[in-house]
């Protein structure tokens, strides 16, 4: 395979460039032939079904796990035996919960830390002040609800200031308000202090509020990478029209060469190929006299997205070459 110049740049400027990546265990191929690139200060999410490879794929990136064959660069350079300890400097993560000591405070885990890394005491009182735990630092975590050891485990993991953060399931477990927490926190690390957030969930409403991009994984294969624009964009343009006739505006739309769908009550939905047949149906519609009382994009959920996309990569035959990049 031949790489091109703007190929080869933006796996140089990727915070995380996989090519070829594949691991077996044993006749079970968990991630076959996997390439992903995600952008630096971005908060990509890594989305697959159960058994899909996200865990795996995790295991590696960290250098838990070797792959049996395929690259691995992390801000251009290449994970080696050379070069893990190195890299993975870069890298804070939190992986399977928070490893925190119930019976000390939150500061004197981060001590813990901070001693063990050779860091300077302030570096605590500045994580503290990024997962916003200062009034509960001096507190046992034994006593902390699920979502301030989820914060507590950030704190430990962003105490290197590290460029990269890799997180699995962060919001899991957490109760609305330790969601909305942790919602907040993770999309303010690309602006306010230059974190690039590669992680992994299942809570697909949680995901569609702080991702900037995407990777779908299904059987081991990237299905799709992209922004989460470009994704929920692959639906098509469709809209949807609430009108005092709906009957009526069928039949005007169906006359344009269009094929709505009347949902009902007062609404129908249709899809258009572009903004200009939108601007034109609803000229149609008015001066037929049928009165639009609202016209919204129908934009499904990234539930239903993703849900469609898995099913076919389930019964469908996707190959590398089939994958989606947009």
């Amino acid at each position: 395979m031949t790489i091109t110049g703007s190929e080869q740049t933006a796996t140089r400027d990727a915070a995380i460039a996989v090519c070829g990546l594949t691991r077996r265990f044993g006749e079970i191929r968990a991630v076959h032939n996997l390439s992903l690139s995600v952008p630096q200060k971005c908060v990509y999410a890594f989305l697959g079904p159960n058994g899909a490879g996200k865990t795996t794929t995790i295991r590696m990136l960290l250098g838990l796990t070797r792959p049996d064959s395929g690259d691995i660069r992390i801000f251009g350079e290449v994970m080696s035996s050379s070069t893990r300890l190195r890299l993975l400097r870069r890298i804070g993560s939190m992986v399977e919960g928070p490893s925190v000591y119930p019976h000390l405070t939150g500061y004197e885990n981060l001590q813990v830390m901070q001693k063990l890394i050779s860091l300077k005491r302030s570096e605590i009182d500045r994580v503290l002040h990024i997962t916003r735990l200062q009034s509960d630092a001096h507190r046992l975590v034994k006593t902390y609800s699920q979502g301030m050891r989820q914060r507590l485990g950030l704190a430990l993991a962003l105490l290197a200031k590290p460029d990269l953060l890799i997180l699995d399931e962060p919001t899991n477990g957490l109760d609305p308000a330790g969601m909305i927490e942790m919602r907040e926190l993770i999309r303010r690390l690309p602006d306010e202090y230059g974190v690039t957030v590669f992680l992994s969930s299942h809570l697909l409403g949680e995901v569609e509020q702080i991702a900037t991009h995407v990777g779908i994984i299904g059987r081991g294969q990237l299905l799709f990478e992209g922004t989460l624009e470009a994704f929920q964009q692959r639906s098509g343009n469709r809209v949807a029209i609430e009108t005092d006739n709906p009957a009526g505006a069928v039949e005007v739309l169906r006359r344009g060469g269009w094929n709505p769908m009347n949902l009902g009550d007062s609404r129908l939905t249709i899809e258009f190929p572009n903004r200009e047949s939108v601007a034109n149906a609803v000229a149609m519609l008015v001066s037929s006299g049928v009165k639009i009382y609202q016209i919204r994009t129908d934009q499904p959920s990234l539930e239903n997205l993703f849900l469609d996309l898995t099913e076919e990569s389930r019964f469908g035959s996707h190959t590398q070459e089939e994958v989606l990049h947009e």
